[in-house]
């Protein structure tokens, strides 16, 4: 009695066939999906504050808190590292606070309590050129 064979010869070269087509497909969308999922830096804005700042003050700018210290201004992000909500600048405590999640950060962006687990970002802040000392510019 002839003994029957499970995978019979059509089957298994059928099967291949759509795994070689499956792994062709893949080959050939690859760089096309590398090529759409790579990020586009974004350009870097520049705004400009035509305000001086003595040392203890602050200025509050829709993306980030300008501060003027002792060692000059420094530009902090107002964006939570958290859930992206806006912080505000509490005078009393000296903090930038997240009203979301009450993440708190100092002057400097660094991240002191909460949910958050990064520092905020710190931009560039240079004076305006030609300006004795009159304003600033701000590098986002």
């Amino acid at each position: 009695m002839p003994q029957e064979n499970k995978y019979p010869r059509r089957t298994v070269l059928s099967g291949g066939w759509g795994w070689i087509r499956f792994f062709a497909v893949a080959a050939l969308l690859y760089p096309v999906l590398r090529f759409v999922s790579v990020p586009v830096p974004r350009k870097p804005r520049k705004i400009k504050i035509n305000k001086t700042l003595l040392p203890g003050n602050y200025l509050l700018a829709d993306d980030f808190v300008l501060f003027a210290t002792a060692n000059g201004p420094v530009a902090v992000s107002r964006i939570c590292t958290h859930l992206g909500c806006h912080l505000d600048f509490s005078e009393a405590e000296n903090l930038l606070i997240c009203p979301c999640h009450q993440s708190k950060f100092t002057i400097r962006g660094i991240r002191v309590a909460g949910p958050a687990r990064r520092n905020l970002a710190v931009y560039p802040v240079e004076p305006l050129p030609g300006g004795n000392g009159q304003g600033y510019i701000v590098t986002l």
